[in-house]
């Protein structure tokens, strides 16, 4: 069974940052694309960062040059360092893998169960 669990969220003040992680874990034959979601209370959730398994990024202009999105192919791991946080970006934040489980012959999405992002002015 593959599973993802987040950590790193917590209570901030504007201007500070933030660090959150995403670790893989189960039985995982290969993973794609890797990214972090967000929704804040009464909106839908948007995409905040996204890298490919080659290691190429996207970002919304609501956060570019402020986020920045890595992996660990090693550890199966993605991170989204969060700089110059805003009001704005309080939020449950959600990781989310494209994986090929070991044994079977397609990728599906997972996500994670998400970890509150709160910034405080």
């Amino acid at each position: 069974q593959v599973q993802l669990v987040e950590s790193g969220g917590g209570l901030v003040q504007a201007g500070g940052s933030l660090r959150l992680s995403c670790a893989a874990s189960g039985s995982i034959f290969s993973i794609r694309g890797m990214g972090w979601y967000r929704q804040a209370s009464g909106k839908q959730r948007e995409l905040v960062a996204v890298i490919t398994s080659g290691g190429s990024t996207n970002y919304p202009d609501s956060v570019k040059g402020r986020f920045a999105i890595s992996r660990d192919n090693a550890k199966n791991t993605v991170y989204l360092q969060m700089n110059s946080l805003k009001p704005e970006d309080t939020a449950v934040y959600y990781c989310n893998a494209d994986i090929h489980p070991l044994g079977l012959g397609y990728t599906r999405s997972y996500w994670g169960q998400g970890t509150q992002v709160t910034v405080s002015s």
